[in-house]
């Protein structure tokens, strides 16, 4: 994988979205423990950047502004066209795939509650998915990401084998 620059976090207009919260309990010898695990969504449609943290905390609101903390320490930047993706592509994580497949103008994006997050996230409008393995929200968001990571816009491709925009 490529050597990907830091995102300043501070000049971006991020929107967050909480994709799942999970309670989770250690049973201790005075009892039981609850503490909580979020996992967070932020990106900025505008600019097409995206990332993803989790957070734990005794309290919701505290694992959340955990999970933002961490979402904001990897953002990526996602090749796009206008409102769509380039090109098909299947991300893996674990056991988790996702398939995103292109769509034409007003088609919206076609997702299960994970992926939607993702791709609200990042100002994709149109694209068709589907969540194939796992449905742990986990592997789903970062198979999710694994296949924005594979995106790659005309230049880029030409580039890579040594030949102009105009050629492919």
């Amino acid at each position: 994988m490529a050597m990907r620059k830091k995102i300043d976090a501070n000049r971006l207009n991020l929107k967050d979205e909480v994709v799942s919260i999970n309670r989770v309990t250690k049973v201790v010898k005075g009892g039981k423990n609850m503490s909580f695990a979020a996992l967070v969504v932020i990106g900025d449609p505008a600019e097409g950047v995206v990332g993803y943290g989790s957070g734990k905390a005794k309290e919701v609101p505290q694992a959340i502004r955990k999970g933002i903390e961490a979402a904001k320490k990897n953002l990526f930047k996602i090749n796009m066209t206008e409102t769509s993706i380039p090109h098909q592509v299947l991300g893996h994580f674990g056991a988790g795939s996702v398939m995103l497949k292109p769509a034409p103008e007003g088609t919206g994006i076609i997702a299960g509650k994970t992926v939607r997050a993702v791709m609200t996230s990042c100002g994709v409008q149109n694209v068709l998915t589907k969540s194939l393995g796992t449905k742990n929200p986990h592997n789903v968001v970062k198979a999710t990401f694994d296949a924005l990571i594979q995106l790659r816009d005309r230049a880029e491709v030409a580039a890579l084998r040594g030949k102009l925009v105009e050629e492919l």
